[in-house]
């Protein structure tokens, strides 16, 4: 089962088989730099990982410059090794552009090794969140391709690894994410909307902010859902708490519908958002 399993996810994925993780889901070789050997050792890779993973970034220094290559190198050394924890690491590091040039397809490249490598780990691992998170920026990838790369926009296979972390690891980005998909499609059936809202409750359920403003939203205006807007503003108001300095329009949307809300609704949302802090979540 488990043998059956592991080619059906190489398929999938589109990847090389798991046996072989220098090879990325398209088929094509990793490059590590070619100053960098590969390291097999698990226990020198975890000893590297703890290392390099405890620097902070530097100031921009010729020593700090030295240090920053240093630690760089270790975590290419943990990810040659196979450590899970480096790779997510260097994955979004090359993502995010932090301390190495911007390169989405190498962060696609070991976001995929841990996907190959981890797709069965028990939900309960202690690496179970890096598996799932390397999964939901796979699936992002996939909504809208790499420029220039084999990766091409692919929303059968996003809806894939959304689902698998959805639904085999509970993570809240990926429900989220999914339920997205399910909502957004143009052309959505009865069923679609169904599933998509059987997501999204419950990502904002685990406090997935934006899944809170997304139903939040749908809840006060009556999209397509009975329409409650004393919940719709509990909703809401938890979203933007929680929302990043440049999630605008989940402000924007609280702003709206608090104008918009009843004396009453504001009173019932309070006494929800109440039972919310306590624990008593429905």
């Amino acid at each position: 089962m488990r043998t059956s399993r592991r080619i059906i996810f190489a398929l999938m994925l589109g990847a090389a088989p798991v046996a072989a993780p220098g090879f990325a889901f398209d088929g094509a070789p990793v490059k590590p730099d070619a100053t960098l050997p590969m390291m097999n050792q698990p226990a020198a890779a975890q000893a590297v990982t703890a290392q390099a993973l405890k620097k902070a970034p530097p100031a921009p220094t010729a020593t700090a410059t030295a240090v920053a290559a240093s630690s760089l190198t270790s975590l290419q050394y943990a990810a040659e090794g196979g450590h899970p924890v480096a790779q997510w690491k260097l994955g979004r590091m090359y993502a995010d552009g932090n301390g190495v040039i911007q390169d989405d397809l190498r962060a696609f490249e070991y976001f995929s090794r841990i996907a190959n490598a981890h797709a069965e780990d028990s939900p309960s691992a202690p690496q179970a969140a890096i598996v799932a998170n390397a999964f939901v920026a796979l699936g992002r990838y996939y909504l809208n391709g790499i420029p220039n790369s084999k990766i091409k926009a692919d929303t059968e296979r996003a809806r894939e690894m959304f689902s698998y972390a959805a639904s085999y690891f509970g993570n809240a980005d990926a429900q989220y994410d999914l339920a997205r998909l399910y909502l957004k499609t143009p052309d959505a059936s009865r069923d679609d909307f169904r599933y998509g809202a059987r997501w999204l409750g419950l990502a904002a359920q685990k406090g997935q902010h934006q899944a809170q403003a997304m139903l939040g939203q749908m809840l006060f205006n009556g999209d397509r859902l009975p329409r409650q807007p004393a919940r719709g503003l509990m909703w809401l108001t938890l979203a933007r708490d929680n929302a990043a300095p440049d999630e605008t329009w989940i402000r924007e949307s609280y702003n709206r519908a608090f104008a918009k809300a009843s004396d009453d609704d504001r009173a019932m949302a309070l006494q929800m958002l109440e039972h919310w802090v306590q624990g008593k979540r429905d």
